[in-house]
């Protein structure tokens, strides 16, 4: 059996960017590895060279994600705040993908660290389940939890319609946090 060759920085770099590229889905660490024969941390620096270089990939718990260029007019973008408990996250997220919407982060404010934001970057039933499971695989926290449950999404949709029906769905559940009562009809 033939050992497959290690294959060089820049030439493995290159073929990291294609294989993003060509994948509509994220693509893990261990994955990228595999297919250049080589470590996964090598892989993990490879990326944090190629995110200097501004390459726009996006680490999601999924794994990595190149940012194709989307037409501003084709979806809506918007902030959501919400409130609610750790037990809550994947009721939270099914909502908003079952609405239609992809849910691209989480925000939360910290005392001592500013703006912390992480990437979820998750729009069906599948990938919340996902997220939930590598959670709890890995005993991490939930980066609300470092707020009393309080913390932002950027979400998108492919139109306003979806964000309004989500946003109501949200709100019935006790989760949307808001302070003007009539902000949605």
């Amino acid at each position: 059996m033939a050992v497959k060759k290690k294959i060089p920085g820049d030439e493995r770099r290159k073929l990291i960017v294609k294989w993003l590229q060509a994948s509509r889905s994220p693509i893990t660490g261990g994955e990228l590895a595999k297919r250049a024969n080589v470590s996964r941390q090598i892989i993990v620096n490879d990326i944090t060279l190629l995110k200097a270089k501004n390459e726009p990939i996006l680490a999601t718990s999924q794994g990595y994600l190149y940012m194709h260029p989307v037409r501003p007019e084709t979806t809506v973008e918007k902030t959501i705040a919400c409130s609610h408990t750790p037990g809550q996250v994947e009721e939270e997220l099914n909502v908003l993908v079952d609405n239609g919407v992809t849910v691209k982060d989480v925000k939360v404010e910290h005392p001592v660290y500013g703006d912390l934001t992480a990437s979820i970057m998750v729009s069906t039933r599948e990938e919340v389940a996902q997220f939930i499971r590598r959670i709890k695989e890995t005993n991490a926290s939930y980066l609300s939890e470092l707020t009393g449950g309080i913390h932002l999404h950027t979400v998108e949709a492919a139109n306003h319609q979806q964000l309004k029906a989500a946003e109501r769905a949200l709100k019935a559940l006790g989760i949307l946090f808001t302070e003007n009562e009539k902000e949605l009809p």
